[in-house]
């Protein structure tokens, strides 16, 4: 019975802790106490009576896309579709959403992929998110990245999209993708990380009768289906870092897009003058590897294919068969070497070419010209 007095003590030093510390809870939710702490922080709102807690991460993702959702556009294809069972019928026509693009100009300029508006012969159209529809009066279609930018008739209601700097992306960051998936689901978004960067793919269509190989690109995890092409991979501020172009078949959260500041040069140019002139070497290549190097004791470069005739290449006399190993005295140690030092000329500026055959190197000029519009 000696510890009676010690129990009674102990008991009352833990309510009246017990007490205070629900008094310090509530100061410190009412915002009267200068507490901090490493959770995420929430933001509260009240819906018709019911209560929403909104992590400040996914703030972030609803404050981009509510900024930049009226800015992405539907584009679709109309063509005329004939009965093969009865060549006297009339052809009737049949529209389809096969793309997604964002616009970057208030002049109604906007851009998409190169593949989603490749056939000449169907008629293209822009849809907006509220529903508005504008005919596209003029397509410039990039040869050397999947990219195209397209026109409208803009009636005020499009804004532009603020671009961001893709230079300074980090493996981890998180990215949101906007689209038109399967081409049925409008302004779908995706949000995941940057997965890689500097990725290499080689794209083409489901027959394998064309393709085009693709360099720098991102690889993110957020979901870009067919539909998503085209449309924008956005920063956590809203801001356009790549646009996306590929999924890669058999795989499953790995998709690919094309850097923004790759685009900002053509789109600016194109904004400014209607139409964009792109330096062209006129060679179609293959890059060996080190390891495939030593094994077929040649050294590394760009394995030349094929060459455009009449081109600067041909001019200066590059061979199917040549190694362009080094180029402006640059050597050809990656993929995207000879894209990297050609897109930072104009047209009609030479460049200086190592190239290597049958044991032998030689040295020579060529004349960058302007490539044509595909």
């Amino acid at each position: 019975m000696k510890n009676l007095p010690n129990l009674q003590t102990l008991l009352l030093v833990v309510v009246v802790g017990a007490l205070a510390g629900v008094g310090v809870f509530k100061l410190a939710a009412a915002g009267k106490l200068p507490i901090k702490n490493s959770l995420p922080s929430l933001q509260v709102s009240d819906l018709g009576g019911k209560t929403q807690v909104i992590v400040k991460e996914e703030n972030a993702v609803i404050s981009a896309v509510e900024k930049t959702s009226p800015s992405v556009v539907a584009i679709g294809a109309t063509q005329r579709v004939f009965n093969p069972f009865d060549p006297y019928a009339t052809p009737r026509s049949q529209s389809a959403t096969i793309g997604t693009g964002f616009v970057v100009s208030d002049k109604g300029i906007i851009v998409t992929n190169k593949h989603v508006v490749a056939d000449t012969s169907i008629r293209y159209t822009v849809v907006t998110k509220d529903g508005k529809k504008f005919e596209i009066r003029k397509i410039y279609k990039d040869p050397i990245l999947d990219l195209a930018i397209v026109q409208i008739d803009n009636d005020g209601s499009l804004k532009a999209l603020d671009l961001g700097d893709s230079s300074t992306l980090k493996v981890g960051q998180t990215v949101i993708a906007i689209g038109n998936a399967l081409g049925r689901f409008t302004n779908t978004v995706t949000t995941g990380v940057v997965s890689g960067l500097g990725r290499h793919v080689v794209a083409g269509d489901p027959f394998g009768s064309s393709s085009e190989n693709l360099d720098n690109l991102i690889q993110t995890d957020a979901a870009i289906n067919p539909g998503n092409s085209g449309g924008p991979l956005l920063n956590s501020s809203g801001q356009v870092i790549r646009v996306n172009v590929a999924t890669t078949e058999g795989a499953q959260n790995i998709g690919f897009a094309i850097p923004i500041n790759a685009i900002k040069k053509i789109s600016d140019e194109f904004i400014l003058k209607g139409s964009v002139s792109r330096p062209f070497l006129g060679v179609q290549y293959r890059f060996i590897g080190k390891d495939v190097a030593i094994l077929n004791e040649v050294p590394q470069g760009d394995y030349v294919q094929d060459v455009v005739p009449g081109s600067g290449a041909d001019k200066a006399g590059i061979k199917p068969g040549d190694i362009i190993t080094k180029i402006d005295g640059q050597p050809v140690s990656d993929e995207g070497k000879i894209t990297q030092v050609i897109s930072s000329k104009k047209v009609g500026d030479s460049i200086s070419l190592t190239v290597w055959n049958d044991g032998k190197d030689r040295n020579m000029t060529a004349i960058l010209q302007d490539l044509p519009n595909q």
